[in-house]
């Protein structure tokens, strides 16, 4: 895992602290840190019900004010573990992403288009 990929995951445990026991039980089973397990598995679910609950604004905002600053990131190993664990589970529920789009800046959204593209999927007008 690179330097980019290790904040990312100090980042998300920072925001996401419920989440840490998770995350070393995962490293514990696997031997290591396996990077789409722990994203998809542990992380996107907490992301997925605070979008769907949408009470915690702050933090919502917080995740998404970082994820922004993912998005503009030159690593190639993190902008791709980003685009297919975090932007493609966003894309998967057309409610969610609504609410995700709330707090979406311009680059994250820019991305999560591409993302459903990359799949296939019909991208939603959301305007």
């Amino acid at each position: 895992m690179n330097k980019k990929t290790e904040e990312f995951f100090r980042r998300m445990l920072y925001f996401l602290p419920s989440t840490e026991d998770a995350y070393k039980e995962s490293i514990a089973t696997y031997g290591g840190v396996l990077e789409t397990i722990i994203v998809e598995g542990i992380f996107m679910p907490e992301i997925i019900k605070l979008l769907s609950e949408e009470r915690n604004i702050n933090l919502l905002d917080k995740i998404f004010k970082y994820f922004e600053e993912v998005s503009n990131e030159e690593d190639a190993h993190l902008m791709n573990l980003f685009s297919v664990t975090v932007l493609e589970i966003l894309g998967n529920d057309r409610a969610i992403l609504g609410t995700a789009r709330k707090y979406m800046g311009t680059k994250t959204i820019q991305l999560q288009i591409k993302a459903d593209r990359d799949l296939g999927r019909e991208v939603p007008d959301f305007d």
